[in-house]
Parts: structure tokens; C-alpha cells; sequence
């Protein structure tokens, strides 16, 4: 049974830093894409980030380029999301998501995490 535990998530004031990580368990994950969604209260799910297998395929919402940070061990079956500069519309519930085979995660991932709250105040 593939199992998905997010951790890092937590209350920070504005302008802080995060690092979100999520380990994937169950599977063989080759050639599969991890990523990060997140949904605000009142808001639909929106992806965040995503990165593939190899690690050279890279995705990052315009929202957050140039302040989040996605990365992966293999070796631990980890993603990680480093979160810089966290604004108060960074608040929400933040899923990690595994998807594949494929280079980039789709908005219907295979598998999802139970999700971490990422709290900003202002």
C-alpha cells in the first residue's frame, strides 16, 4: 500500500521560512514525478510545484517562482519544498502528490498525502 507522510508544515510570520518534506513508502517510484499542491480555505487545489524522476524536469507556479524550491532524494523517496519569504497568501493546506510514470505531475496525481498546514501571519 503506497503511503505518502508530509511533515514541516506549521504557524511562521511573514517574510519566514519552511521546509516541507514528504516520504513516499509502498512502491517502486522509477521514473515517477513527486510534487506539491496546496489549497486556501474558500480556494481550489492548485499546484505548486513538480519535479520529475531526474530531477530535470522542473515546474514551479508563477506564484511562488523565486521563493519556493522544489528537490528529491531518490534515495529516500523524499520531496522536499523549501519555502523562502512566506507571504500571508501562502496559507493553506499543502499536499504532497506522486504521479507516473511521467515527467511532471498532472492534476490528477496517482497517489496523495493526508496534507500538512502552512500557516503565515501577517
Amino acid at each position: 500500500q503506497v503511503q505518502l507522510v508530509e511533515s514541516g508544515g506549521g504557524l511562521v510570520q511573514a517574510g519566514g521560512s519552511l521546509r516541507l518534506s514528504c516520504a513516499a513508502s509502498g512502491r517502486t517510484f522509477t521514473s515517477y514525478a513527486m510534487g506539491w499542491f496546496r489549497q486556501a480555505p474558500g480556494k481550489e487545489r492548485e499546484i505548486v510545484a513538480s519535479i520529475s524522476w531526474s530531477g530535470g524536469s522542473i515546474y514551479v507556479a508563477d506564484s511562488v517562482k523565486g521563493r519556493f524550491t522544489i528537490s528529491r532524494d531518490n534515495s529516500k523517496n523524499t520531496v522536499y519544498l523549501q519555502m523562502n519569504s512566506l507571504k500571508p497568501e501562502d496559507t493553506a493546506v499543502y499536499y504532497c502528490a506522486v504521479d507516473g510514470p511521467s515527467r511532471t505531475v498532472g492534476n490528477t496525481p496517482d497517489y496523495w498525502g493526508q496534507g500538512t498546514q502552512v500557516t503565515v501571519s501577517s
